[in-house]
């Protein structure tokens, strides 16, 4: 196939065909042409495309596709100052250098707050969205698929409780914050928000959200909860009609709700896995509707169960995960992902060694699980920060550079799940046990991949930008 080369600005000179002054014009017009071609070089990153899902399964352009991930909740936040980019661009290379492939965090900010996306409903800071753009672009660059949520259901970062504020500054009469899952108004400034975030165009690579296959999946709302109805059944109608519309809105992606997990009426008998209360979300019936296309859960035994034993928190994490594999396995037909897990350095006796010891119990159970063909596609530990981010920081954070042991072991497990989507891409029937021991390689703590040593929690605190501890 003939190809044509594009002329050089010494051709043309060499011609003798330009003035010196259109030698001059011709110049600038050139040099700014290569800009623009070396910057979308920039940000081409990895080939691939969207990311799918199979029955239980997720695929990458026709293979499974089994992944370790990873949670920065601030990046847009950190973003929209350009001076502090840096953070951003070091975490998603330090990821992309521990295996890491797929990130989770927020594409909203809602309020007054000097950083915030949405200032007033409909009303956006371009800086702020600049912010976003300069995310999605480095994870572009890097090769790493985004998971980016719409709302926060707490007051972090505005959340549903502005949602409500702003409609009831309008003149709207609103008895509570659940109102948000109901009143139309309320209801019509969350369609807004999510058709800005997928319509919009990216300042930098210049794709359109919606067709930017960097981004893995929406989720509608971090943790939903609801007090009004523990039922289950008003979070599922307003899950119903926003999935609906956000699959009129993109069809390329995939969509999940950003649920913790939480059993409601649809299977009484779960309840009872649940960590002593009800949150007003039904995991079986949100899940199964058609629009949602894989589930998640999130897991702090640490909070949950702060006065009991270590022993007794992960046999509690066990039964929590093993319960939803089971699940999204024969029940709802769908993967599953372990959207948010951790281990707080707030405990008094907190040591590095234990909450190596327990990402490495939960790494492992997520690995056999996907090894034995279960639904699991993978983890996303909460959270990954830069150095210099003490304000965001929550209990949680991970300092890759500070935290070699923890670094080693999210490697490994990188490394295991990455292993395991090549053996069953090429179809093969063993699966090489060494992955396992791998995974169950000494971090210095425990002897049993699903028990760390004894001690007690007293945990005091709330995940900046994610949840209350307990109801």
């Amino acid at each position: 196939m003939h190809s044509e080369t594009r002329p050089t600005m010494s051709t043309y000179i060499k011609s003798g065909r330009l003035s010196w002054s259109a030698i001059f014009l011709a110049f600038v017009l050139y040099i700014s042409f290569s800009g623009c071609t070396c910057e979308a070089s920039v940000y081409k990153g990895k080939e691939g495309g969207f990311v799918r899902t199979k029955g239980t399964s997720f695929v990458l352009d026709g293979s499974p596709f089994l992944f370790n991930g990873f949670n920065a909740y601030w990046m847009m936040n950190v973003a929209s100052d350009p001076s502090e980019r840096y953070k951003v661009t070091q975490v998603l290379q330090d990821a992309a250098d521990a295996g890491l492939s797929v990130c989770r965090t927020w594409a909203f900010e809602d309020g007054t707050d000097g950083k915030a996306l949405q200032i007033s409903p409909g009303v956006y800071d371009e800086r702020v969205f600049q912010g976003l753009d300069f995310v999605v672009a480095q994870a572009r660059k890097y090769g790493l698929k985004l998971i980016l949520s719409f709302v926060n259901n707490y007051k972090d970062f505005g959340g549903r409780p502005q949602y409500v504020e702003w409609a009831r500054s309008s003149g709207v009469q609103l008895k509570s914050d659940d109102d948000f899952y109901t009143n139309p108004v309320v209801k019509g400034y969350y369609k807004n928000h999510v058709e800005r975030v997928i319509t919009r165009v990216n300042t930098i690579t210049k794709i359109p959200y919606k067709d930017d296959n960097t981004i893995m999946a929406w989720e509608l709302i971090n943790e939903p909860r609801c007090q009004l109805d523990y039922s289950g059944r008003m979070v599922n109608a307003w899950v119903q009609e926003m999935a609906t519309f956000v699959k009129s809105l993109d069809k390329n992606h995939l969509l999940e709700i950003g649920m913790e997990g939480f059993y409601g009426d649809t299977m009484p008998e779960r309840k009872q896995i649940n960590p002593g209360y009800q949150v007003g979300t039904d995991f079986i019936s949100n899940n199964l509707i058609r629009e949602i296309d894989f589930t998640t859960i999130h897991a702090y035994p640490d909070q949950w169960f702060s006065g009991q034993t270590e022993n007794s928190q992960m046999a509690f994490m066990e039964r929590w995960m093993s319960n939803h594999y089971d699940d999204s396995r024969n029940v709802l037909k769908k993967p599953l992902v372990i959207a948010e897990f951790g281990k707080s350095s707030k405990d008094s006796d907190y040591n590095i060694n234990i909450r190596n010891a327990y990402m490495n119990a939960v790494y492992r159970n997520i690995y056999m699980e996907a090894r034995s063909g279960g639904t699991v596609g993978g983890g996303l530990v909460w959270q990954l920060m830069a150095d210099g981010m003490g304000s965001y920081g929550d209990g949680y954070e991970i300092i890759l550079s500070e935290s070699p042991s923890t670094d080693r072991l999210i490697s490994q497990q990188s490394h295991a799940m990455t292993t395991l989507s090549q053996s069953l891409r090429t179809g093969a029937q063993n699966v090489p046990v060494n992955q396992a021991r791998e995974i169950e390689s000494d971090q210095g703590t425990g002897d049993h991949p699903l028990v760390a040593p004894d001690r007690h929690a007293n945990h005091a605190h709330t995940r900046k930008g994610s949840r209350n501890a307990g109801p």
